[in-house]
């Protein structure tokens, strides 16, 4: 598994976590959804992406994405 398999695994993770959350606690989950997807765009214009530096400091090794 490549470092961006590792972001789109972990961001889809994260937005159906959140949504199972939202669903059976509290509507303020999703913000965590949104959160998510806000993110995914950022990097998507600027090439940062927090998740993708702590997946490369675990030893994930990198895609052509995030480089």
């Amino acid at each position: 598994m490549n470092l961006d398999r590792a972001i789109f695994a972990f961001a889809g993770v994260m937005i159906l976590a959140s949504l199972a959350l939202a669903h059976f606690f509290s509507p303020w989950w999703l913000l965590l959804t949104a959160f998510v997807g806000l993110n995914l765009l950022q990097a998507s214009f600027t090439g940062f992406c927090p998740a993708a530096m702590v997946f490369r400091k675990l030893g994930v090794p990198s895609g052509c994405a995030f480089k």
